[in-house]
């Protein structure tokens, strides 16, 4: 059937189901969901139930959309003369191509009213589609960017949209029925993640990374099953560390033109993390693997998903984004291919433990014959200590280190370990577990933790209510100072006692290599590891016992400061609840597939997972290719 046909398809069947009076002037494939165009916005808004029933027999996301829409100008004004002044807007967004308008709002409850009333009469009174979100207590320039430059390619964005609906919603042309995985990196190795999952209609690239210990290795993307690159039907990120998310922007280089689907903080993440990657491989006088034009082009192709909503993203497949309890927005990313022919799930990085900022990964799926699994800490040793111990063990060396007037640098992720060790640090402050002193943050450490306060709904419950019902925001205490120039850097190496929270996690660049320049020959400071250290990094050689490491071609440091390592701090599952996680899955997969660890530890993994759950398992190999049906 043509798209056309189609089209006037579901036109007719909205039409029979919608009640009489309600005009239903068009219909359109926008990207991934159908929105129905109609004069009649008020009505629309009255029937608060009526796009719920419509997504549930039509098997699409429904968006509906007025005609004409009122000028924003005037729309804002009206929002205002609606809502009450007390809800303390502080910005009002319009997104053309999805026909939303954003308020955000210090008081969302005064926005939204009492069962939605507030937000019925401002769509009778707009026809915009309003969605109310917190005004966050940080302010990110990054958010901001982002926005900005969505609206100034609203146009363009939306003519796209169309041209990827109508894609997404041709029909299968084929009668073969197979499916198939392509290792393209991650393979007994950390780092570099993109895996290729294909159909006879569909082409699918899951992640696109840098491997920590070789910037310059990419993952396999010359190989003739995923050329040309412009044949890709779309990219799924699982999150944005950049051993998932470094080398997307590289796509669009190369002639990609589709979407990228993610949830909307990682694709905020991503941006920021991708542009200070291009900063520091332009400091260490290496290629420039692409420009800022490629990573607006991922901005501005990329389609927000948010956890459990079932979206068509090819002819063939549904995606389903579930929490990974990673990082902020992380996501397993679960494929429903065919009508009922396979299902399959990539954990990228994932948790199966509470931490202070998330809720554990998700184990419950519909249905599922294959696991594509992270395996970072699945050797028979990697044991991490509770949360609990992990954070005692940090106040015992805080309290040596400064007592003897030195200073802790811990090298941290910006994303993810530098928020829960900001948490765990406000608390022993707070408790007097640790003296009252400055904690600074360098790097994109202070704006990743803004992204954080602008997405509270992928917090936990415990830590939003800490935030938002009980007004104590941990992010927003005086103890921690950003530093945002190098005269501070330099005051600060040469203040007192003091604790600093840098980038790189893996001491592979950023400015922690300035800190252990001139703080490394000290043995009144220590540097703390926190999190996983790859083979081959400066961090792992230093946490190896090395004690004079090059830095750059001339330079070599001598290392007298204390080195600790701190396990229990991971965003990543240990053995334990990797084993436990399969454990609990339901339903029980066909398949397990372990990535993502050295090549010990995926093989000690999937060995592990068959003795006990007698499950088929493989510790795949980079290039090598799975037919799945």
């Amino acid at each position: 059937m043509l798209i056309e046909e189609r089209l006037k398809e579901l036109k007719d069947k909205i039409i029979e189901k919608v009640p009489p009076g309600i005009s239903v002037a068009s219909v359109e494939f926008e990207g991934p969901e159908l929105v129905i165009y109609t004069d009649d916005p008020k009505k629309f808004a009255d029937e608060s139930d009526l796009i719920r029933l419509l997504a549930r027999d039509l098997r699409k996301r429904i968006v509906v959309r007025p005609t004409i829409l009122e000028e924003p100008e005037r729309a804002a004004a009206t929002i205002r003369e609606v809502v009450t002044e007390n809800a303390g807007i502080t910005d009002i967004f319009f997104d053309v191509d999805t026909g939303e308008v954003v308020i955000e709002a210090e008081k969302p409850g005064v926005v939204i009213g009492k069962n939605g009333t507030t937000l019925r009469e401002i769509t009778r009174n707009i026809g915009w589609t309003p969605k109310v979100v917190r005004t966050p207590p940080i302010e990110s320039g990054t958010v901001k960017q982002v926005r900005q430059y969505l609206r100034s390619v609203n146009e363009e964005r939306k003519n796209w949209l169309r041209t990827i609906g109508r894609r997404i919603h041709q029909d299968v042309t084929g009668r073969d029925q197979w499916v198939r995985v392509t290792m393209l990196g991650c393979c007994r190795e950390v780092g570099r993640a993109a895996f290729l999952l294909s159909t006879p209609e569909s082409r699918i690239l899951i992640d696109c990374g840098e491997k920590p210990d070789n910037p310059d290795a990419t993952p396999y993307l010359y190989v003739p099953e995923i050329h040309p690159i412009s044949q890709i039907d779309a990219v799924v990120l699982t999150h944005a560390h950049l051993d998932h998310c470094a080398y997307v922007p590289l796509l669009y280089k190369y002639g990609y033109e589709g979407p990228v689907y993610c949830t909307a903080p990682t694709r905020d993440l991503a941006a920021m993390l991708q542009l200070d990657y291009l900063e520091v491989v332009s400091k260490e006088d290496r290629k420039i693997p692409y420009s800022s034009n490629e990573v607006k082009s991922f901005v501005k192709h990329a389609i927000p998903l948010n956890y459990g909503s079932v979206t068509d993203i090819a002819p063939d497949i549904k995606l389903t984004f579930h929490n990974a309890g990673h990082i902020l927005g992380s996501a397993i990313a679960h494929f429903h291919i065919g009508d009922g022919l396979y299902n399959i799930a990539f954990t990228g990085d994932f948790n199966y433990g509470r931490s202070r900022l998330f809720n554990p990964a998700t184990a419950n799926f519909p249905r599922l014959e294959a696991i594509v699994m992270e395996s970072t800490y699945g050797g028979s040793r990697d044991i991490q200590p509770s949360r609990v111990e992990a954070e005692e063990k940090l106040y015992e060396t805080i309290r040596e280190v400064t007592q003897r007037g030195g200073k802790v640098i811990i090298p941290a992720f910006a994303v993810g370990r530098s928020q829960e060790v900001m948490l765990a640090l406000e608390e022993g402050m707070r408790r007097e577990k640790i003296p009252a002193m400055k904690i600074y943050l360098d790097g994109m450490i202070r704006e990743a933790t803004a992204i954080h306060t602008t997405y509270p709904e992928y917090l936990n419950s415990d830590l939003r209510n800490q935030i938002f019902r009980e007004g104590m925001n941990p992010f927003l205490s005086e103890c921690f100072v950003a530093v945002d120039s190098a005269v501070l850097r330099e005051k600060v190496m040469a203040g007192d006692a003091c604790v600093i929270i840098t980038t790189s996690g893996m001491l592979n660049g950023g400015p922690v290599m300035e800190y252990l320049r001139n703080l490394a020959g000290d043995e009144r400071n220590a540097l703390v590891f926190v999190g996983y250290q790859a083979d081959g990094t400066l961090g792992r050689r230093i946490q190896k016992g090395w004690r004079e490491v090059p830095l750059g071609r001339r330079e070599t440091i001598v290392i007298n400061l204390e080195i600790a390592t701190i396990d229990g701090f991971s965003g990543h599952s240990d053995r334990r609840q990797l084993m436990n996680f399969i454990g609990h899955v339901q339903p029980k997969p066909e398949k397990i597939f372990t990535v993502h660890g050295d090549e010990n530890t995926t093989i000690e993994l999937a060995s592990a997972l068959y003795k006990r759950y007698h499950i088929e398992t493989h510790s795949p190999m980079n290039l090598e290719t799975y037919r799945m049906v």
